[in-house]
């Protein structure tokens, strides 16, 4: 089941962040992760949610939590900890997919293909 990993970031030292982003690519990508979203500013429509201007959020997609976690406890991840500490606050937390199709969902229609004459 795809896993993904959400990140709300407040960057304090754009450069340190530059020196963790480039490690934590690499490494996401090497425990088969992939981005959805990387420096997104979000749109807040509900929640009393301050938003500072340097406010990103990150969305990596994980095959599985057993591949997120390598990832975060990874010793190549540990180095770009060291640059997270004091490029940004960050909340960080993996959040459980959903398979295709929910429980009482029928799966989308094929589509036809076109009558042969």
């Amino acid at each position: 089941m795809t896993v993904y990993m959400v990140a709300q970031v407040q960057i304090l030292d754009p450069g340190q962040w530059e020196l963790y982003k480039e490690i934590a690519a690499r490494e996401i990508a090497r425990h088969g992760g992939r981005y959805l979203a990387r420096g997104a500013r979000p749109e807040v429509e509900e929640a009393d949610w301050s938003q500072p201007e340097d406010l990103q959020i990150n969305i990596a997609a994980f095959p599985s939590l057993e591949q997120a976690h390598a990832w975060y406890n990874s010793p190549e991840y540990a180095k770009a900890l060291a640059f997270r500490q004091s490029a940004v606050h960050r909340r960080l937390f993996f959040v459980n997919g959903t398979d295709e199709t929910q429980a009482g969902e029928s799966a989308p229609p094929r589509a036809r293909s076109a009558p042969r004459d």
